[in-house]
């Protein structure tokens, strides 16, 4: 059995909103399961929000650089503090890695970091961020990269907050003018503020359908309401529950933000754009990064601390 400490029951009540003997419990029940106890208090309705399991906490910057019209990349450095992401040093460094990113040919992280840095090939990307975290005198780490190239259309960017989301949209086009282009940025700003997970319904595994058909159903056979319906009446509760859902998290079903009646889909808008331009024109991918998403901040408690160092 482990041993639940208030810690944990602070963490998972912090993720999930969830009340603290409800969290206290939810550990108990899955052996002190992060994840799993997160999973416990949807299942039971407990859980007031469905948060990501890591809080988005870590400071530092998201920075995208575009290359023509078919070639973008953005990155991810993090820094330890606020105070750092916003000074003039690390923001160079952070442009640096992003125009090294999109000249880049590599497949994963280690490789990216073995690289010769471009501004000084005597030296690799991983010596650069190692020379400046001992002049900036802050752990500093470059978290992730990706690289889109547009084989058949083009790459738009958007960033939003000074750099705490980065967005590239790709589109499969024929038409490239100044009208598709704004429309891909009009996406670019929709997948900034909304955050959805798939382009389409089409791109949504089968998996994560049965995961959340699993989880809707202990929710409704924990809802009073639902007590005693038929089995037909709760299979089609579910149903409208998880396509409700998917219209929340597949970008072509939400509904596009700067609709003038409010109901028009990106996917409806998308089609608007096509036409108006004469265009074969498809949204391909989009690719999100927010800076210290999944990541935990750490928290200073400088009156525990006293207490520690006191003995206390």
């Amino acid at each position: 059995m482990a041993n639940i400490t208030a810690a944990m029951v602070k963490e998972l009540r912090e993720m999930t909103g969830a009340g603290m003997m409800d969290c206290k419990k939810a550990l108990g029940e899955t052996d002190g399961d992060m994840d799993a106890a997160v999973e416990f208090l949807r299942k039971n309705g407990q859980a007031k929000a469905e948060k990501k399991a890591g809080r988005i906490a870590a400071e530092g910057l998201c920075k995208v650089v575009v290359k023509g019209d078919n070639t973008a990349a953005v990155v991810e450095v993090n820094s330890e503090t606020d105070f750092v992401a916003k000074n003039e040093v690390f923001q160079a460094f952070v442009e640096a890695v992003a125009n090294q990113a999109v000249e880049s040919d590599a497949a994963d992280m280690d490789a990216f970091l073995a690289e010769p840095w471009n501004l000084d090939t005597s030296k690799t990307v991983k010596d650069e961020l190692v020379e400046k975290v001992a002049k900036i005198g802050e752990n500093l780490n470059i978290r992730r990269f990706e690289k889109v190239v547009a084989e058949n259309g083009c790459v738009v960017s958007y960033v939003h907050g000074g750099g705490r989301i980065g967005v590239i949209v790709e589109a499969d086009t024929d038409v490239v003018n100044d009208a598709v282009k704004e429309a891909m940025t009009n996406i670019a700003m929709q997948v900034a503020a909304l955050s959805p997970k798939y382009v389409s319904t089409a791109d949504v595994s089968e998996e994560y359908k049965a995961h959340e058909m699993e989880i809707l159903k202990a929710q409704i056979a924990n809802d009073p309401k639902m007590a005693g319906k038929p089995d037909k009446v709760i299979e089609g509760a579910v149903v409208g529950r998880l396509n409700k859902e998917l219209k929340e998290v597949c970008l072509l079903e939400q509904a596009y933000v700067k609709a003038e009646d409010g109901k028009q889909t990106v996917a409806q808008y998308v089609a608007q754009v096509a036409k108006e331009n004469g265009a074969n024109f498809s949204i391909k991918k989009f690719v999100r990064f927010e800076t210290g998403e999944g990541l935990e901040k750490k928290v200073d408690d400088f009156a525990a601390e006293v207490a520690a160092q006191a003995g206390l």
